[in-house]
């Protein structure tokens, strides 16, 4: 068994079991996991970060509820999906780094507000001062895709991508048995 497919098991079995999963008793019943795109390593690069001033001011990003969260720009990224040229802006939270986007299966095949890698997680991990490795095989929702409560920070518009990025976590929809 591949990282990958151990790493989705483990998500599977929180959601379906730990205490702190958003999953409500009604969703867990006939959970059998959640929905993800096949893998698609094209989807995932080592790239160099154009970092931003350690003195960047903090940006208040607004949230499912209408709260804000404060997150400093941490850096830009260009990348290439199907031929066509692709960055995003990388923000640190005050203790690991933090990528929220959205692409163009947002609302159709993935969840409408967009999806999230971090450093808490395999998927968004720092191997140098500015160099990145970016998997989007390990794209995930936020909790507020699952119950409403939660507050979930919503990806900015210079996160907003118009090609697909078609990996990690599709959206999920709860069916009653």
């Amino acid at each position: 068994m591949n990282e990958l497919t151990h790493f989705r098991r483990q998500v599977d079995e929180f959601m379906a079991h730990h205490p702190q999963s958003p999953l409500d008793e009604e969703q867990r019943e006939g959970f059998t996991g959640l929905a993800y795109f096949d893998v698609n390593n094209d989807l995932v690069f080592e790239v160099e970060v154009e970092r931003f001033a350690d003195d960047e001011p903090v940006v208040e990003m607004e949230t499912s509820t209408g709260d804000v969260r404060p997150l400093r720009r941490w850096g830009r990224f260009q990348f290439t999906v199907d031929g066509q040229p692709a960055s995003l802006t990388i923000y640190f939270d005050g203790h690991g780094l933090f990528l929220p986007f959205k692409d163009a299966t947002n609302g159709t095949e993935t969840y409408g507000a967009g999806r999230y890698l971090d450093t808490h997680r395999p998927g968004l991990e720092q191997l140098a001062a500015a160099t990145i490795r970016v998997d989007f095989n390990y794209a995930y929702n936020p909790y507020c895709a699952y119950s409403p409560y939660y507050s979930c920070p919503l990806p900015p518009r210079e996160n907003w991508l118009p090609v697909p990025i078609r990996a990690g976590e599709r959206e999920w929809q709860h069916r009653s048995i």
